[in-house]
């Protein structure tokens, strides 16, 4: 059972009796982990300790995520309409985000059904299509927000409010590190741009700091200031660190239980064990051809998403429990208020091949089996159209969208829930974004109501006080 009390988490009150306001190490063993509890004395616990960490046998090792930022449209990728299609122009009143709401706009581009599966996806995404029986589609997500940063937020951390711990600093919380000389969650924004929120969408929030993602550019030097200084003696570094490193654990006697201290402390020994890592890890060069092509990195449309969905992929491989690759940002997005056809084209012939090529890989590698790969963005588009002809866009729609997962745990080549005949609403079946997170964790091992920490006065999940695993479209 993974809560505060086995944890140590959210101790409050004064230091321990043992421990001392002079400079000395007067410290013991035993009350030094018991006042780093919040920070990396835990997580180098739950390292160790990880086997015993789970509340039931995990089918997923590790997560995946692609978030495709600005609301990609379910009616024209995965819930096919054939009576919208048939009332295409037709009125049809309902609310929209900025009350701008026209006539039924069907599904503006052509669905097949796909694979033996049978599943409908349309030929925006021809390349993912091809991976139709690998894919669950969740067709009636709900959010709770028609506003694009609380919807990410809703999405990352559960809360439509900023400040909440993201997804993948609960589950780095929830199960530690499988490397010491790598971040244990790792976001990839697109080069472009960050989502709405910048880094509070993979923030640790109330968590230790410990738990937050740790970003990564997709440049040569994926953390620049990981390098040091040309010129500088190896020898005078370590003495700088020696240093350092003496300065901060006499300071942190004195201030126990503070977790950001503790992470910084951390942070300067995961750096310097990074310093041999990461070069490594980021540098594709030593990719065969084959896969280069795959992901699309030899042609300049699909080369810089295509690049970040390798990169997840060799971090996946090198034992990363968490990593989020972002598919657009605040001001390059799946935003398709003006033309959903101009839009979705160009925002697909990004993403298309990218993540199809991720998936061939990841089985191909044997990692897809203990993966859970998460296609999610903020909420859907209305089936109502903004403006008319091909300059015809979506509003926001947060009442009814779709996200697709792969992998371990999950049905593959199955579709769950119904929408109504529009899009509008889910017929059956609604899923909510805590359900979504609930049954996350479930594949990981994890009890989500087990999964707490004690914080001003609040038992905190990330699943709030809400949710359900959704056992129909588990394996």
């Amino acid at each position: 059972m993974f809560n505060e009390e086995k944890r140590g988490a959210g101790r409050t009150g004064p230091a321990s009796p043992s421990m001392s306001s002079s400079w000395g190490p007067r410290v013991s063993r035993r009350n030094w982990l018991l006042d780093a509890g919040a920070g990396f004395g835990w997580m180098a616990c739950s390292a160790m300790l990880r086997a015993g960490g789970v509340d039931f046998a995990p089918r997923a090792k590790r997560v995946l995520q692609v978030f495709c930022v600005g609301g990609m449209s379910h009616l024209d990728t995965f819930d096919y309409k054939p009576e919208l299609a048939r009332r295409n122009g037709k009125p049809f009143d309902m609310p929209t985000f900025f009350g701008q709401g026209g006539n039924l706009l069907g599904n503006v581009f052509e669905f097949k059904q796909r694979g033996r599966s049978g599943l409908w996806v349309s030929d925006l995404l021809p390349q993912l299509a091809q991976h139709a029986d690998k894919l669950t589609v969740i067709r009636t997500m709900v959010s709770k927000s028609a506003n694009h940063m609380p919807a990410v937020a809703c999405m990352n951390t559960g809360f439509v409010l900023s400040g909440f711990p993201s997804m993948g600093a609960w589950v780095v919380y929830a199960l530690g590190s499988e490397r010491d000389n790598l971040p244990s969650f790792v976001v990839l924004p697109d080069q472009r741009a960050h989502p709405w929120g910048g880094t509070l969408q993979w923030s640790n929030g109330f968590l230790p700091a410990a738990t937050q993602g740790t970003m990564f550019r997709g440049s040569a030097i994926p953390v620049p200031d990981l390098t040091h200084s040309e010129g500088l003696k190896p020898e005078a570094r370590r003495a700088a660190l020696s240093w350092l490193e003496r300065f901060n654990r006499r300071y942190a006697e004195e201030n126990p239980g503070d977790s950001a201290l503790e992470a910084r402390l951390r942070s300067y020994e995961l750096a310097a064990s990074m310093q041999l890592s990461v070069p490594g890890v980021a540098d594709l060069n030593g990719e065969t051809e084959a896969t280069r092509r795959l992901y699309g990195l030899e042609e300049k449309e699909t080369e810089p998403f295509g690049r970040q969905c390798l990169l997840a992929r060799r971090l996946i491989e090198k034992g990363v429990r968490f990593v989020q690759v972002y598919h657009g940002g605040s001001s390059v997005d799946w935003d398709a208020h003006g033309s959903i056809i101009a839009n979705h084209t160009k925002r697909a012939s990004e993403y298309d091949k990218p993540v199809a090529g991720l998936l061939a890989d990841l089985e191909a590698r044997g990692l897809l089996k203990d993966t859970l790969v998460m296609g999610v963005t903020e909420f859907g588009r209305t089936p109502v159209s903004q403006g008319t002809g091909k300059t015809a866009g979506r509003d926001h729609h947060p009442d009814c969208f779709a996200c697709w997962l792969a992998g371990a745990g999950v049905k593959p080549g199955f579709a769950y829930g119904v929408s109504d005949d529009f899009g509008q609403k889910p017929a059956d079946s609604p899923v909510s974004v805590h359900d979504f997170h609930a049954t996350a964790l479930h594949l990981l091992g994890l009890d989500h109501e087990k999964l707490n920490y004690y914080h001003n006065g609040v038992r905190r999940r990330l699943t709030d006080v809400h949710g359900h695993v959704i056992r129909g479209y588990l394996d």
